[in-house]
């Protein structure tokens, strides 16, 4: 029995060991993961096309163009008319 208990409480130090020493040895996310992470959070509550043009645009790190500028403000303009939509668009195309 005594054996049993050594044996035991050996195995449990050595796993947290092993757990505490794995935690320190995970690695900072790489500067591509930080990205993805980022335009993640950025995309909010985009989806479809508009989520895709806008991910390709944050992830190749280059300016929007023009096109996908307003592709994306028209997308966010839906619903919106008159001198709404247009203070709105103008807005959003100097972002």
């Amino acid at each position: 029995m005594q054996k049993l208990l050594s044996l035991t409480a050996l195995g449990l130090a050595l796993s947290l060991g092993f757990s505490a020493h794995a935690a320190e040895n995970t690695p900072a996310p790489t500067k591509q993961q930080s990205k993805m992470a980022t335009c993640n959070k950025d995309a909010g509550e985009m989806k479809g096309d508009e989520r895709k043009a806008f991910m390709k645009t944050c992830l190749s790190n280059k300016p929007a163009t023009q096109q996908g500028k307003m592709k994306t403000c028209n997308a966010e303009a839906a619903g919106k008319k008159g001198d709404e939509r247009k203070a709105f668009m103008s807005e959003c195309l100097k972002k």
